[in-house]
């Protein structure tokens, strides 16, 4: 066995090893392996043991129950009724005159047009057939909408070719 060194100028540790050797580590090295050691083990150490309950509850009341409110649209407005009927008309599924009211004939007729479409028609009336009928969003009051025209875009050709080329090279396009 060695003789541990006396004249350490920092606190030392000297830990036998088991062939018969002495490690003599600084104060810093000890410390480090201490901490090392310790955050090594903590997760074992750390982990929450989970009980059944027992009855006694902090919290054990419930809310309320809410009422049940239906979602979506209910019903269809007597202007909407009346637009809906008048593009039925025209398009020859619905013969009567347009009245504003959502009765069995109209919804038979709006049926009829979806089916005929493919689209379903257990439900109000689907969008694509509103779309289709004519009916579809009226968006030239938007704000965004102001001085616009919904007009096709001018043909490329009409771009002045300098114009052209600088979006191009923008875009990183090659002509």
């Amino acid at each position: 066995m060695r003789d541990v060194p006396l004249h350490c100028n920092v606190i030392c540790l000297s830990i036998p090893f088991h062939e018969g050797g002495i490690g003599v580590f600084s104060f810093r090295a000890t410390l480090a392996i201490v901490l090392s050691a310790a955050l090594i083990a903590s997760p074992a150490f750390g982990s929450r043991v989970h009980r059944a309950p027992t009855g006694h509850s902090r919290a054990s009341h419930k809310a309320a129950p809410k009422p049940h409110r239906p979602h979506g649209q209910q019903a269809i407005e007597p202007t909407r009724v009346a637009e809906i009927q008048e593009a039925l008309i025209r398009e020859h599924y619905l013969t009567s005159e347009a009245n504003g009211r959502w009765d069995a004939e109209t919804e038979a007729a709006m049926q009829k047009y979806q089916a005929d479409q493919g689209w379903q028609t257990k439900l109000m009336p689907d969008s694509r057939a509103l779309k289709k009928l004519g009916l579809g969003p009226d968006y030239s009051t938007a704000i965004n909408a102001k001085d616009s025209s919904f007009a096709s875009p001018p043909p490329a050709s009409t771009i002045p070719p300098d114009l052209a080329a600088g979006f191009a090279e923008a875009a990183g396009v090659n002509r």
